[in-house]
Parts: structure tokens; C-alpha cells; sequence
């Protein structure tokens, strides 16, 4: 039977309204997608890792850890944050990202944990010692399985471990050996060391260009980047920086390198099709970790002397932004890293905080005075404002609060029912 034009008009109709709705809905699963930051800090009583939704620039959580955190990974699900505790312990502490609580602690042995490293799939976690006894050549990696959270057999390197590294295949890590100016190269099947790259005076970090081809090594002594020939393991350029050269990120799209100069305060933008500096980017005091949000736009520096945060808009090399820590002040900030992309609405109401803005967190900073202060954290409003029975509730209402929170949920609720009840009606 022929349609008639009406009916032609209610079918082209509930096609149009069906493709607008797929297309509000994409739009809003975008919107919402946000990656977090997380910044190990000195903290007062205790370590802390600052939680920072990249979307808003804001604080919104603070996870107290022991010892002084250092070295920080979230592993490529996003689920779990490493982060190596030197000082006090030998540990690594595992956040859980949902609750945004410590699961669990490794003792990985060894004088200094620092550098933390996990392959891309997630399932070990490379965690290197800074101090090593020099009469025995002791350094070593550690390597935890992420499913136990137990030690696997070490990798013996170079003196002093800074920082590791790996290929975006997963099969090698590179090894910065501050002690004896060279890089190591490990093939990850065996867990030996095939290769030694001399490069300059302290190698302090590494980072591995996004298709493996090339590795970059800041040398704190010299004041300049290696760059190293992934397939040869030469040093095919070196790379004059600003002062005291530290932590260093490449770009996802792999055009850019940027390294933190701590010693001047600034932070030297490579390019790295030409292994030149193309600009410097005047940042707070004493900048020391680095890294770059996963769609290449941002890249979050950590200024230890400042106790904040630069943002830097990678397509303009200037800093936007300052992170809003709102009343609590990150004690020299040391180390970040940066998750995959994931819904920040869902993981802030999770959490009982509010990422919206300056408002809802208080601008007045104050030094997390204790341990006790820090567990007791909400970052919602005004505590004074909240009583017992409100915070008791909020915290029983987190699991429920994570569908509600999906954003496009309610939106997608509504629509859904609209779109199904107009079909059905004109049929």
C-alpha cells in the first residue's frame, strides 16, 4: 500500500527528531568527558595527592598518603593512581579513582622510590630507586603486578634511577641513570638491560615520542635535551634548555616536547621535527613535574617553590590559568599525571565534592595542618554550613549517585521515552 503524504511527513519527522537526539546526546557525552590530574605534594603532617578536574581547573579532592609523595601513573583504564613514597617509607600507595582512597600499599624495597611507570596495558608497574649503595652497584627497578599488587622479579640498571619510560609498544622502557650520565635500554621479554646510551651531565627524565621512534632525556648538569635514536640507540641531536632542565612531556600528536627548566623558572617548548626551542613559557617558582592533557591542548605544570599549578595552552604557549585550589595550599608540589579521558561529573559527586567553581570551594588558603584535618575533607560548600547527619548521608549516597551523575543521563531518559512514545502514537 502507497503512504500517503501525511504519514511520509510523521516517518521523515521521527527520523529527523531521532538523529537530533543521537546528536544532543554525543554532544553531551563530549561535553562531560574530562580527564583528572593528580599532583603529589609534601603536604603537612602527611603526603597528599591532589585531585584537579582539567575541565574546570579546580580542586576536587585531597587524598592523604605517607611518607613525601614523588613519582605518580594512573594506569591507562584510569581506575588506579600509583605513587611512590620516599622519605618515610619505601611503599607505593594505589588510589583507588572512584572513591579517591588509598586501596592499598606495596613495599617495593630499595632507599628511594621515585619514578613510577606503567606498561599500556596496565598490568605491572615499574617503580625506580633514586639512592642506590654505590660500593655493590645495588640499584634496581621494581616491578609490581598490578592484579596482586605484589613484586616481581626487580631489573637491575644503572646507579641512581631518576625516571623510566616506556615504548608505546610496551616491549622496552628507557632508563635515565643519573649517577653515570647514561640511559638504559630494557627489553621488558627478558628484563635486561641491551643497550647504554651515553647522553649529558645528570639525565634526569625520559619521555618516548608517541610513535616510538625517537626518546628524549633532559640532562639537569648540562642544561640540554638528548634526543635519541629509538632504533640505533644514538644520540641523534642535543637540545640547549633554560636552567636546571627536570621533568619532560611530549605532546600526544608528538610535534612538541616541553620541558620543565626549574632552575629559571621557565619552560622550553621544543619542536621536535626540527630539535629546536622554539619558545619559553614564564611559569611560577621552581616548575618540576609535567604533564600533557590526552587531546594535546593543555599541559599542567607543577611549581614546587610556588605551591600552584600552570596551565599552558599549547596552541599559544601561554599559561590560562592557574589551578584553583580554592582554601587549601599544595604544599611544594612535586610530581603530575594526568588519566585518560572519564566522566569528571561522576567522579566529583562520587567523591562528595563540587567542581563547579571559586564559590563553592572558598578562596581563603590554608596549609592542611594535620593528618586527621585531611580525612575529615569535604569539599562542598562550607563546612560550616554542613552538619554530621548531612555528611553521613552524602557518603551513603555515593554508589547511587554515580548513575544520576552520568551526564546525559536524565537527558537521555527523557528522550528516549519521548522518541518511544511518539513512535508507538503514530503508529
Amino acid at each position: 500500500m502507497a503512504m500517503s503524504n501525511k504519514a511520509r511527513k510523521e516517518d521523515t519527522l521521527i527520523k529527523a527528531f531521532g538523529i537530533t537526539v543521537l546528536t544532543i546526546l554525543i554532544l553531551v557525552g563530549i561535553a562531560g568527558a574530562a580527564p583528572f590530574a593528580y599532583v603529589t605534594s609534601l603536604g603537612i603532617d602527611t603526603g597528599t595527592v591532589f585531585v584537579i578536574d582539567t575541565a574546570a581547573d579546580n580542586l576536587t579532592a585531597v587524598v592523604p598518603v605517607e611518607g613525601w609523595p614523588a613519582g605518580v601513573a594512573v594506569n591507562p583504564a584510569g581506575t588506579k593512581v600509583y605513587v611512590a613514597t620516599p622519605g618515610f617509607s619505601n611503599n607505593v600507595s594505589v588510589i583507588d579513582t572512584e572513591t579517591n582512597i588509598v586501596s592499598a600499599t606495596v613495599d617495593v624495597g630499595g632507599n628511594y622510590p621515585w619514578g613510577v611507570a606503567i606498561n599500556p596495558i596496565g598490568s605491572k608497574v615499574y617503580v625506580t630507586d633514586r639512592y642506590s649503595v654505590v660500593s655493590n652497584d645495588s640499584n634496581n627497578i621494581s616491578v609490581i603486578d598490578t592484579s596482586t599488587n605484589t613484586l616481581n622479579a626487580p631489573i637491575k640498571v644503572g646507579l641512581s634511577t631518576y625516571n623510566v619510560a616506556f615504548s608505546p609498544d610496551g616491549k622496552k622502557i628507557y632508563a635515565a641513570n643519573s649517577r653515570n650520565n647514561t640511559t638504559s635500554v630494557i627489553d621488558l621479554a627478558t628484563n635486561k638491560v641491551t643497550a647504554t646510551v651515553p647522553v649529558g651531565d645528570h639525565p634526569t627524565d625520559v619521555a618516548v615520542s608517541p610513535d616510538g621512534n625517537k626518546v628524549y632525556v633532559t640532562n639537569t648538569g648540562s642544561n640540554d635535551v638528548s634526543v635519541i635514536d629509538a632504533v640505533t640507540n644514538t644520540v641523534i641531536a642535543t637540545v640547549p634548555v633554560e636552567d636546571g632542565p627536570g621533568d619532560i612531556a611530549v605532546t600526544p600528536d608528538g610535534t612538541k616536547v616541553y620541558v620543565a627548566d626549574w632552575q629559571s623558572d621557565n619552560i622550553s617548548v621544543i619542536d621536535a621535527a626540527t630539535n629546536t626551542v622554539t619558545a619559553t613559557v614564564a611559569v611560577g617558582k621552581q616548575p618540576m613535574g609535567i604533564a600533557v592533557t590526552p587531546d594535546g591542548t593543555k599541559v599542567y605544570v607543577a611549581n614546587a617553590e610556588s605551591g600552584n599549578i600552570s596551565v599552558i595552552d599549547t596552541a599559544t604557549n601561554t599559561v590560562i590559568t592557574t589551578v584553583n585550589a580554592g582554601k587549601y595550599t599544595i604544599n611544594y608540589p612535586t610530581k603530575v599525571a594526568i588519566g585518560p579521558l572519564k566522566d569528571s561529573n561522576m567522579t566529583a559527586q562520587s567523591t562528595g565534592t563540587n567542581s563547579n567553581a571559586t564559590e563553592d570551594i572558598g578562596v581563603e588558603e590554608t596549609n592542611l595542618s594535620s593528618s586527621e584535618e585531611i580525612n575529615d575533607i569535604e569539599l562542598n560548600n562550607s563546612n560550616d554550613n554542613n552538619s554530621e547527619s548531612d555528611n553521613d548521608s552524602s557518603s551513603h549516597e555515593n554508589k547511587s549517585s554515580k548513575i544520576s551523575s552520568t551526564p546525559g543521563f536524565g537527558l537521555l531518559g527523557s528522550l528516549t521515552c519521548l522518541y518511544g512514545g511518539w513512535k508507538l502514537r503514530k503508529k
